[in-house]
C-alpha cells in the first residue's frame, strides 16, 4: 500500500497548512507550476518519494530540473502525469496519443484550478486534477487529493480544502 499526497499548481507558495499532507504521504506528487526552486527545495527536504512535472509558468532552470511527464507503476498502478492535458472527452492531441498508446490506469494533471476526480471508460482510466494549492490564479478553494494505492487498485480518495485562497496574506 501506498499513500498518496497529490498537489499542484503551487506558484511558488507552500503554505504550512499543506505540510501536515504531505508528511503524512508515503509519496508526494506535483502536477506542476511549482513556480520556484524553494518550493521544489521544500518538497525535497521532506524526505519523501517525489514525482514532479514542470508547467507553463516554470522556467528554463526548473524545466532542468523536472520532467514535463512522468510515466511510472505505483503498486501495480501505471500513472501517466503531465502539467497541461485536458480531461476526458477533451484532451488535447499530444496528451490523447499518449494516453492510447501508453494506457495508464490513472492520468493526472494540474493547470486548470480546477478539483476534478472523472473516468474516462473509453480510455479504461481515471482522471484527477487536484485543483490548486497555491494562492495564484482564478480559484476559490485551495485544494489537493490524498488517496491510496493498494494492490493497483484507488482507494480511499479524499479531497482536502485548504481553505479559501483570499485568507491567505504574505507579508512582506
Amino acid at each position: 500500500m501506498k499513500r498518496i499526497t497529490l498537489i499542484s499548481d503551487t506558484h511558488s507558495y507552500l503554505g504550512a497548512d499543506v505540510i501536515p499532507h504531505l508528511q503524512d504521504a508515503d509519496e508526494i506528487w506535483h502536477g506542476g507550476d511549482i513556480g520556484n526552486i524553494e518550493v521544489l527545495d521544500q518538497l525535497k527536504e521532506l524526505k519523501k518519494p517525489l514525482r514532479i512535472v514542470y508547467g507553463n509558468i516554470d522556467d528554463k532552470e526548473m524545466q532542468e530540473l523536472t520532467p514535463l511527464d512522468e510515466l511510472f507503476e505505483c503498486d501495480g498502478l501505471k500513472v501517466f502525469m503531465t502539467h497541461i492535458g485536458g480531461y476526458p472527452g477533451r484532451y488535447n492531441k499530444r496528451v490523447k496519443a499518449i494516453l492510447t498508446k501508453e494506457r495508464p490506469d490513472l492520468y493526472i494533471c494540474g493547470h486548470s484550478h480546477i478539483l476534478k476526480i472523472m473516468p474516462d471508460k473509453d480510455l479504461s482510466l481515471i482522471h484527477m486534477n487536484p485543483g490548486a494549492c497555491g494562492i495564484v490564479g482564478f480559484h476559490k478553494f485551495r485544494t489537493i487529493i490524498k488517496f491510496s494505492i493498494v494492490a493497483a487498485k484507488l482507494k480511499d480518495v479524499s479531497v482536502v480544502e485548504l481553505g479559501l485562497r483570499s485568507d491567505i496574506t504574505l507579508h512582506s
